[in-house]
Parts: structure tokens; C-alpha cells; sequence
């Protein structure tokens, strides 16, 4: 009896009777995982990975006892070799029955991801899992152009991933001086817990000290989600009073020409001073006007902002809203800002940028993201625009570490304005070149509309049922019985999936170097030293600024 034989093709599945798992391997090992190679007369193949197996006993018994053992071996096609032999994503042509079954070689399958060749598309930064001296590029192009989605359950790797990717897209080698030199890359990257600076020493490091961002950049929703209470009673004459007076205050302070002053609205981006805005909104609520007899009365808000004044000049007052609305932020030009954002910096450029979110107050967090998102895209836009042939000559890659924190499936208005933003670069920003990382532990809490825009996915080890639901019904690949595996990869292993892949395979990402301060506390190594001292002061001083 030979020894393997296919014995079903199904639409997402064949099924293999082996005899002999020696004749399968042809020396090779054979495990979960393995790749076949599933020929036909006319030298055309499925390439295969196999999902189960299971043992069937058959037979009579033999003279000593035992029966014929066969492994039913379950596989799931990935794509097709033709007799060109050109790799291609799913059915062939194969003829039936298929005749030939054997493990792939480590040369046939490298030469499946070695699809590319040497194309400036090609981009690398994994290895196959099951075979690690099997490289997996994928296209740089489409994974960069059209988003990305890293999700993974804690300690799976994630930050690790994220770093490993960008460094590989930034250090282009000098080959005329044998040194890494600054290249066209620009990533920004929103840190939440202060992950990636030990990664990217040289970055354009961002954190709520040094960040500048200026509240009169933000829009009316952001202003109104940072300023106003929906909940309260006179919320709609919080609203219009803060609108009537940052729009006066925008032309009081607007110095280009005097045409156009009328021109300005309140989602302008032009200065205001906070400060002037506070104390007219001070003057309608204590304001008394003439009534009869010249005697004075209440005006129409007299006392009615009183709330909204004292929130006003809470955060204003706020010195951790520095950042946002100290005096520092009034300052910088439109120009200075971008610049800071995107690595233009005069001082010295830089192709990523760190923005340290885990200074910023949680009760700021999703504005931030929001108005930093917008001012990203608005540039994307307004260059592309701008240039005569229309082209993204700066494209931009945004991650967003920790997603779920500030774009949840949630309908609380804190978080309309950063959802709006991602939202928008998700389904624009391809073409103004301005790309989407999510990068989540949670996927199944992150706003659907931004994640199903994702056409690339490193989906790492998760364990939270609802998560894997989740994920398997965004992924554009109908691959089913591989996603099955994702409750078991180990830390750095991935499944990639997407439009830039080949084809979707397990892998295993090679170390970042350097490494992102992402790793799990050692406390038993910290824990048996001797008793260690704390200097509270450095602690307290920094804790109470």
C-alpha cells in the first residue's frame, strides 16, 4: 500500500490517509503545523498546512498481535504552485485525484515567500514559525498602505512587534559608507505607558514636559467634550456662549487681512486667549442690565454660568493641562507645531516620534489623541494637496498603542471626538498617505468601523473568547481552522494575514534591537536581593507637580 494518499478535497480542507509517516516526511519532521505539498500528474500543487490529525485503527489483527494503524491527516489549502511554478493565493487548477503527498521542502516553501525577489517592495521582519530559516517578507507597499492591526493578549508580544516592524522600516543601510543613515520613514507613535523611547533612543521624544499643544488648535467638539457637561441644565447656554466668545476672541487676535476677518468661524485654526475667553463669559454671568426706570436687573445668564466657570477655570488653572493650556501653548505657530509632530524638527529631524501619553490625565487622554490624529491628517491632506501632481511624498505611519483606552465601541461622548478622528484616517487616509497601526489586547472593545478597515493583521496569542470571535469575523481571509491557533502561539509568534502577505502563515518576529521596556516584572529576582531603600522625595516631588 503507498504511503499516503488524499482520500477528500473539500472547499477549505483535505484530507489525507497515511501508511507510513516516514514516506510523508521523506526525512523531514512531520507535526502540526508542517506544510504539504499536494501534487498532481500535470506538476500543479496545493500547498497545505496541516490542521489534526487522528489514528484509525483497521484491519484483523496481524500474528503478533497488533492491527494496521492510519493517520487521518487534516490540512488546510493555503494556495496554489501552477507548473509555471508561481505561488498563488487560493484554488488551483489541480487535477483529481490529486496523486502525490509529501511534506514541502524548506527550498519550496521559501520559494513561495520568495515571491517578491528583490523588488523595493519587499519588506521583511519575520521568520516562519515552524521553519525559522524560512524568511517572510510581505509587501511593504500594501502592508504600509492600507492599515495594520497588531492585536494580542498581554505579554504576547505586542510592543515588541510594533518596535521590531518600525525598526526594520527605519534603518535603512548607507551601502556606500556601511552606516544606517536617516531615511524618508516618518512614524508617530502614541505611548501610553511609556514603552518604546529604550526602542527608539533617538527619537523625537514627546512626553507631557515637553509636548506642546495648543487648546486653540482644537475643534468645536473637542472644545466642547474638554469644557461642557452635556448632563447638566444649562448645558445649551454653555455651548453657545462658549462659541460666541472663542469666535469673537479668534478676530480680536487675527492679524492677516481684514477681508477675511469675517470670514473667521469657531473651528478656525487661529489663536484665542483663553484667558480673555474665561473672563467674558465671567462678565454675562455676573452682567446686570437697564430694566425700568434705568433700575438695574439680571441680565439673560446672570448666575446661570456659574458651573461652567468654575470648570473653566479648574482645568485652566490645572497644572498638569500645561501642555494644553499653560501659557507655553500660545506661543508656537501652526508651522511649529506640525513640525513637532511630524520629525520636522529644526533642531534635529527625525523619522519617529514618541508622544508619551502616560503623563497626560486620563480625563485629557482621548482629546489629545483626537486633536494630534487630525492635525496628522490635515497635513497628509493639505500636502498632497498642495503639490502639482498630487503626490504623498511623506507618508505617515500612526500607531496607536492601547487603542481600546481612547477608541472604544462606546457611545460616551468623551470619546466622540478621537473616534472621529481614527475613524477618518482609517477610511481616508490612504490616500493622502497617513496609515492606521491599532494595536489592542482587547480588539473586541475597539470601535468596529476602525478595525474592519484593517487589511493587515499580526494576530498574536488571545486568549479572551469574545477577542477571538472577534477577530475571526473582521479578518478579510476565510481561513477558519488556522485562527484556531491563536489561543496557543507563544510570545513573538504571530499569525499574518492580509493583503501584503503571500500567504498567511504562523511566524516568528525576530527580536527588536533595542528592546521596547515592555517586559513582565522579575519578582522573584527582585524579591530575594536584600532589602532595598526607597528615596521617596524624587518620588513625591515628581508625583506632585
Amino acid at each position: 500500500m503507498s504511503g499516503a494518499e488524499v482520500v477528500a478535497v473539500y472547499p477549505n480542507k483535505i484530507k489525507i490517509a497515511v501508511h507510513e509517516i516516514a514516506h510523508l516526511g521523506g526525512g523531514e519532521p512531520v507535526e502540526v503545523g508542517s506544510y504539504l505539498r499536494v501534487s498532481d500528474t500535470n506538476a500543479s500543487s496545493i500547498i497545505a498546512i496541516i490542521e489534526n490529525y487522528s489514528i484509525e485503527v483497521r484491519g484483523a489483527e496481524s500474528t503478533d498481535g497488533e492491527r494496521e494503524k492510519v493517520y487521518i491527516i487534516e490540512a488546510v489549502p493555503l494556495g496554489f504552485i501552477g507548473e509555471d511554478g508561481n505561488f498563488q493565493r487560493g484554488g488551483g487548477g489541480i487535477a483529481i485525484p490529486p496523486k502525490d503527498v509529501k511534506v514541502a521542502s524548506h527550498g519550496e516553501i521559501q520559494k513561495i515567500y520568495d515571491a517578491l525577489g528583490n523588488d523595493i517592495r519587499r519588506f521583511h521582519f519575520a521568520q516562519l514559525s515552524q521553519d525559522v530559516k524560512v524568511n517572510v517578507p510581505v509587501d511593504g507597499d500594501k502592508f504600509f498602505n492600507r492599515h495594520i492591526a497588531i492585536v494580542g493578549s498581554t505579554g504576547s508580544g505586542k510592543s515588541h512587534a510594533m518596535a521590531r516592524i518600525i525598526q526594520a522600516a527605519t534603518e535603512i543601510r548607507d551601502r556606500e559608507r556601511g552606516e544606517y543613515s536617516l531615511n524618508n520613514s516618518h512614524v508617530v507613535i502614541f505611548d501610553i505607558h511609556s514603552e518604546y523611547l529604550s526602542a527608539f533612543p533617538d527619537a523625537n521624544y514627546l512626553s507631557a514636559d515637553s509636548l506642546t499643544l495648543p487648546y486653540w488648535l482644537l475643534n468645536s467638539e473637542e472644545l466642547q467634550s474638554l469644557f461642557i457637561e452635556s448632563v447638566e441644565e444649562q448645558s445649551h447656554n454653555q455651548v453657545a456662549t462658549l462659541k460666541r466668545g472663542i469666535t469673537e476672541n479668534r478676530r480680536k487676535h487675527y492679524r492677516g487681512p481684514e477681508e477675511k476677518r469675517d470670514l473667521i468661524h469657531y473651528d478656525s485654526p487661529l489663536f484665542f486667549d483663553i484667558g480673555e475667553v474665561i473672563a467674558y463669559i465671567q462678565g454675562l454671568n455676573d452682567e446686570m442690565v437697564p430694566g425700568a426706570n434705568n433700575k438695574p436687573v439680571n441680565g439673560p445668564l446672570k448666575g446661570k454660568l456659574s458651573n461652567f466657570l468654575t470648570r473653566l477655570e479648574n482645568k485652566y488653572t490645572d497644572r498638569r493641562l500645561d501642555f494644553l493650556l499653560g501659557e507655553k501653548v500660545k506661543g508656537p505657530t501652526l508651522e511649529e507645531v506640525l513640525r513637532q509632530f511630524t520629525g520636522y524638527r529644526t533642531d534635529r529631524p527625525s523619522n519617529v516620534t514618541i508622544v508619551d501619553l502616560s503623563g497626560v490625565p486620563f480625563e485629557v487622554l482621548s482629546i489629545s489623541v483626537s486633536l494630534i490624529s487630525r492635525l496628522l491628517f490635515d497635513y497628509a491632506f493639505y500636502y498632497k494637496k498642495s503639490h502639482s501632481e498630487g503626490k504623498a511624498e511623506t507618508p505617515l505611519l500612526v500607531v496607536y498603542e492601547e487603542a481600546h483606552k481612547y477608541v472604544p465601541r462606546s457611545d460616551l461622548s468623551r470619546f466622540s471626538a478621537s473616534r472621529a478622528a481614527i475613524e477618518r484616517i482609517a477610511k481616508e487616509g490612504r490616500k493622502y498617505g497617513i496609515t492606521a497601526a491599532i494595536v489592542s489586547q482587547r480588539p473586541a472593545e475597539i470601535s468596529e468601523t476602525i478595525f474592519s478597515q484593517c487589511s493587515n493583521f499580526l494576530a498574536m496569542r488571545l486568549t479572551n473568547p469574545e477577542d477571538q470571535r472577534y477577530v475571526r469575523r473582521l479578518i478579510p481571509d476565510s481561513l477558519g481552522p488556522l485562527t484556531e491557533s491563536l489561543p496557543m502561539l507563544s510570545s513573538g509568534e504571530a499569525l499574518l494575514l492580509g493583503d501584503a502577505a503571500v500567504m498567511p502563515s504562523v511566524v516568528k518576529l525576530g527580536e527588536a534591537d533595542p528592546a521596547p521596556s515592555s517586559s513582565d516584572v522579575c519578582y522573584m529576582q527582585e524579591w530575594i536581593r536584600p532589602w532595598h531603600d526607597v528615596q521617596f522625595a524624587p518620588l513625591l516631588e515628581d508625583w506632585e507637580k
